[in-house]
């Protein structure tokens, strides 16, 4: 799953899982249409390599899975893909697919997925899964063993705040506002063992604790963990799952590249012999409420100086530790422009609450309708991956080593620049750092 990181060869592997909300096109509230949507939407063109689409736990809940990419038009491609044919299955049921951390309005309880699994999750955590409708951003990072995973997770636990800051989508909780930027960080926060990973001093010390919260019944099983980053369950790669739900595809991009530079300076530390620093649990809680508050507007608290930094200084440090990785990629000018639009256009949260100023909670679902289906982080900046990345767009091998189904190839189905996905000229000002 690993390889170089260059822009002219394979670079490290990467796949993304989006998870949507579906939504009435008349009243705005979520519908349980899931399976429906996903009968219709069919099997996903990229399959050969991992690309699916799924239920979710909740019947308003659909899940778009990227197969397995190694450069980010690759990626873009699969992303807007994925999205485009879910957009289209929701709108043949008679719903709208919507990209946010959590509903925007309210509306009665979608029911639960079926299968045992799902069954088992509900009778587990009783009420607290009723009406947990919470959407993320999932990105996985191909790791050479499940040591090296578990401490790449050590070396992501100070970043994942800063992550979930950038990628905050969830201002809005079934009707009302809730004064966070990522809302979907508390809706979370309900379940055992959530929010930054404790510190594992190797694979085996992490599986013991993973059994202990299973044998305990605060896990349903060992593919349960609530926290932001853990080696995955099934395959070889670290998964981070900070982000709310990505507005456009193009934040979902960032924040995979981001991601995965973080990876791969973790694993240059590494192999430097560089142990990852071990920063305060609580600290870190601190940090990733401070982000699910505030994004990146105001301060955090840093886990490893424990001093409150604006929280757009330790966005730029983020992207200078992963600079060097994505430089090599061929990637850091295009990541570069991508954040410097977050900057501009504001995060998904920002852009939600103006959307509710001018128009109310529905001109929200409105707005996150259009953001979902266009893709693009509309700035007015050329970010270069309509041109692409790298040597060329490639969405990877597949798991067995087989080549990708349409590797490279723009979807059909992937719509074209659509203008009004937000008022392009209303940016958010620059906060003074004190």
């Amino acid at each position: 799953m690993g390889g170089g990181v260059g822009g002219h060869a394979p670079g490290v592997s990467l796949g993304v899982e989006e998870e949507f909300l579906l939504v009435d096109p008349g009243s705005g509230e979520c519908v349980g249409h899931a399976e429906d949507v996903l009968e219709r939407a069919g099997p996903h063109r990229w399959r050969a390599s991992g690309g699916s689409f799924h239920t979710e736990l909740l019947g308003s809940q659909v899940e778009a899975v990227t197969g397995v990419c190694h450069d980010l038009a690759g990626l873009r491609a699969q992303l807007r893909y994925g999205r485009a044919r879910l957009a289209e299955a929701a709108r043949e049921r008679g719903a709208l697919l919507v990209a946010a951390g959590t509903p925007v309005l309210g509306g009665r309880p979608p029911p639960a997925a079926r299968g045992e699994r799902f069954a088992a999750i509900v009778s587990a955590y009783g009420d607290v899964v009723e009406d947990y409708q919470a959407c993320g951003c999932h990105v996985h990072v191909g790791v050479p063993d499940r040591e090296a995973a578990v401490a790449v997770v050590n070396h992501l636990r100070p970043w994942l705040p800063v992550l979930v800051a950038l990628a905050a989508n969830s201002p809005f909780d079934r009707g009302r506002p809730t004064r966070y930027a990522a809302r979907r960080m508390m809706e979370m926060a309900r379940f055992p063992g959530a929010g930054v990973p404790p510190w594992s001093a190797s694979a085996a010390d992490y599986d013991a604790r993973v059994a202990a919260l299973v044998e305990s019944g605060a896990l349903v099983d060992g593919a349960m963990t609530f926290w932001l980053a853990r080696p995955s369950p099934r395959w070889p790669t670290v998964e981070v799952r900070a982000g709310d739900a990505a507005a456009t595809a193009d934040e979902a991009v960032l924040q995979a590249a981001l991601v995965r530079g973080l990876v791969a300076a973790a694993l240059a530390d590494l192999a430097a012999g560089r142990e990852a620093p071990r920063v305060d649990g609580q600290v870190c809680a601190a940090a990733l409420w401070n982000a699910a508050r505030h994004g990146l507007d105001g301060a955090m608290v840093d886990p490893v100086s424990h001093r409150a930094v604006p929280v757009r200084r330790l966005l730029d440090g983020l992207v200078a530790r992963a600079a060097p990785a994505l430089e090599e990629a061929g990637d850091l000018d295009a990541v570069s422009r991508l954040v410097e639009g977050v900057r501009r256009a504001g995060t998904g949260a920002d852009r939600q609450r103006r959307a509710a100023r001018r128009g109310g909670p529905r001109a929200v679902v409105d707005m996150l309708v259009r953001q979902t289906e266009s893709g693009d982080l509309d700035t007015g900046l050329d970010t270069g991956l309509d041109a692409g990345l790298g040597a060329g767009s490639d969405a990877g091998p597949d798991v067995a080593g087989g080549p990708a189904e349409g590797a490279g190839e723009p979807p059909d189905e992937t719509p074209g620049e659509k203008p009004g996905v937000w008022d392009a000229g209303e940016r958010v000002p620059e906060p003074d750092a004190p």
